[in-house]
């Protein structure tokens, strides 16, 4: 049995069209989960260990003020296309498209202000919310006006995140929540005691601005090789890696299937990924550096949590061997992920 329960969370400021931002509170017998109408924010994600304790395993903030400042994406939800476009621009239909360049020379995760950065109105459904918003032609660059919905569900210990949208224009389109996670507790000092796994056979090999290369490349006898749960600590340290923020690539089935794993084994706290999704960004908090204050005063350090962000590959849209990231008018993007919470 899940509880749904809405509350006022804060108020937008009056430049920013003012509008009040609410909480929406799910729960279950194992899992509390807290998420905004900004940016279809998770701020709170209260799971057991294996002696029935609840922590809250996500990073974030207590105030709207926090999430409205600059952050890496806290719990968003991150569109319109998650992930790297080179240089800002693409190509549809012979017609040159410049988007905002907010990672270096490439824009990420949707721009100046993509969706992590607007109010989104809700509907409170029997077993969780409804996010809706539309963004209009041209926003952020972006061809077409898309409709775009965002529904989240809990059901005992699994937690669903549906992504549906529509196109009045041919556009790229690729969602995904930026949740990051430590299931030692938000506020633990590092993820390297966590066991990692991800079922993919390659990976995305990325120049030194993080975009992939094009090269589609087999894991196996590479420190990419998550096939089996490695600890994530000794692994960074076999393989002299500074972490992970690559795409791992998945099987082209649109069934739901498993496709990631991780266990805290002090706690026994385990978080199973599964996907529509093509692809998985697997990040290790590498731009963390301590310097935000987040919930219950935390600091937040350099691989303190990952993400595990399930979306299409970056760039996709001007690799045309990548998969398919565009979306007519007609048709709808509809792909769901679900988390699912244990112990063991």
């Amino acid at each position: 049995m899940t509880t749904v329960r809405r509350e006022a969370f804060g108020r937008m400021p009056p430049e920013e069209g003012g509008g009040e931002v609410e909480k929406f509170v799910l729960q279950s017998d194992s899992v509390r989960v807290e998420i905004l109408s900004f940016g279809c924010i998770i701020t709170t994600l209260e799971t057991k260990d294996r002696d029935g304790q609840f922590s809250d395993v996500v990073l974030g903030f207590d105030t709207l003020e926090g999430y409205r400042g600059s952050h890496p994406f806290f719990g968003a939800v991150v569109g319109r296309v998650a992930n790297r476009i080179a240089n800002g621009r693409f190509n549809l239909d012979g017609k040159d498209y410049q988007l905002f360049l907010n990672n270096g020379p490439h824009s990420l995760h949707g721009g100046a202000k993509g969706f992590d950065k607007v109010l989104w109105s809700a509907e409170v459904l029997p077993n969780g919310v409804r996010f809706f918003r539309l963004s209009p032609d041209g926003e952020e660059g972006y061809p077409g006006d898309l409709k775009v919905w965002v529904t989240y569900t809990l059901s005992g210990r699994e937690l669903a995140i549906n992504y549906q949208a529509q196109t009045s224009k041919t556009t790229p389109i690729s969602l995904t929540n930026h949740a990051y996670f430590n299931l030692a507790g938000q506020g633990s000092r590092d993820v390297y005691d966590h066991e990692i796994s991800i079922a993919a056979d390659s990976y995305l090999p990325v120049d030194d601005t993080k975009i992939p290369t094009g090269e589609v490349a087999p894991v196996q006898g590479t420190g990419f090789d998550l096939r089996q749960p490695v600890e994530l600590g000794k692994h960074l340290q076999k393989f002299h890696l500074d972490g992970f923020d690559h795409n791992f690539c998945l099987p082209q089935r649109q069934d739901r299937r498993l496709v990631a794993r991780a266990f805290h084994p002090p706690t026994g706290r385990t978080m199973e990924v599964h996907t529509t999704q093509p692809g998985i960004q697997f990040y290790t908090g590498n731009s963390l550096d301590g310097s935000l204050k987040g919930k219950g005063a935390a600091t937040y350090p350099k691989h303190s949590a990952f993400c595990l962000e399930t979306q299409n590959w970056p760039d996709a849209v001007n690799k045309p061997h990548f998969p398919n990231v565009l979306l007519h008018p007609g048709e709808e993007y509809n792909h769901t992920t679900w988390l699912v919470f244990n112990t063991a």
